[in-house]
């Protein structure tokens, strides 16, 4: 009997190192540009997938604005990635995607200070219930409307730099996704209802609506020196549901733990996306294992759905 369970042991860990060595392997972003002279911006960079790709950036010489909203988390983490990487252009700015008027302030202190951007990284994400500044529900507020306003705002200083490019994190979740223009005009959010559920629901659908936007921006951005990507970074561990209810975590904990990879891994495709020479053709497409996905889900390629929904954002923002 012994022998039994030790031969099944044995299985069971060599059938998982297998696993996080092909289906789960992420492969590693080759470029090797050097960024000295360019400016990045990292929302959420204070941890996980951001810090990792503000790490990258800063070691390779880039400018790296880390974007965030808690001013400690922030600060700890400049000094982090500035005593890895001997880099002491590495600066903390707060900005809170939930409030609108943060995103304004952050835009507005940017522009004064900085003569340029190369590099916009709209990374930060959240999956948790609850509702923004500005009453709008607060996966929606911070995932895609934060992002769609910072990007626009900062939209001329990177056509003004010259070849720049704005990448966004989006998530093979959008595949269970979808864009309800009803519920947003009536609850100025993706889905009703505040379950566990629900919840990751409304997160999927955010993650569609990043990926929408990309195809959308990336069409306004024709004959500018700006393309955009959007990108699935895989099975991450990563603080995105921190605050998730006790049941959620206790379910899913196990299984981040066992199958999910670390942050590094999770930022090579960001960082291809963000790096790797001769992509500018394959403006607007979604990247996952450092490759553009082809043969995405017609729904992420709406031509109509993406109109309206830059639209919304657009009014919601209270730039229409």
């Amino acid at each position: 009997m012994m022998l039994v369970l030790v031969l099944f042991g044995v299985l069971v860990v060599g059938v998982y190192f297998l696993l996080h060595m092909t289906i789960l392997k992420q492969p590693r972003c080759k470029s090797t540009a050097k960024l000295h002279g360019k400016t990045a911006i990292v929302t959420g960079a204070n941890t996980g997938i951001g810090k990792a790709t503000a790490m990258e950036l800063a070691r390779r010489g880039s400018k790296v604005i880390l974007a965030c909203r808690d001013k400690q988390r922030g600060e700890t983490a400049v000094k982090e990635i500035i005593q890895e990487t001997g880099n002491n252009q590495v600066i903390f700015m707060q900005l809170d995607l939930a409030s609108l008027q943060s995103v304004r302030s952050f835009a507005e202190r940017f522009l004064q200070s900085e003569s340029r951007l190369d590099l916009l990284i709209n990374n930060a994400g959240l999956m948790n219930g609850g509702n923004t500044e500005d009453g709008f529900g607060m996966i929606f507020g911070v995932n895609h409307l934060g992002h769609f306003l910072l990007t626009l705002l900062l939209l001329d200083c990177l056509k003004a730099s010259g070849k720049s490019r704005v990448v966004t994190v989006a998530s093979k979740a959008y595949e269970i996704g979808r864009v309800d223009f009803n519920c947003l005009n009536t609850h100025r959010d993706l889905a009703a209802g505040t379950s566990y559920y629900q919840v990751f629901k409304k997160y999927c659908h955010s993650k569609l609506c990043n990926i929408l936007f990309t195809y959308e921006l990336a069409k306004r951005l024709q004959g500018t020196d700006v393309t955009c990507y959007s990108l699935h970074p895989g099975p991450i561990k990563t603080e995105i549901s921190r605050y998730a209810g006790m049941w959620w975590r206790l379910f899913f904990m196990p299984i981040i733990f066992l199958f999910f990879v670390d942050a590094d891994s999770g930022a090579q495709t960001t960082l291809h996306c963000t790096l790797e020479q001769g992509i500018e053709h394959l403006s607007g497409h979604y990247f996952t294992k450092c490759a553009p996905l082809l043969n995405i889900d017609p729904k992420a390629r709406d031509d109509v759905v993406a109109k309206k929904l830059w639209e919304l954002s657009e009014s919601f923002c209270g730039l229409s």
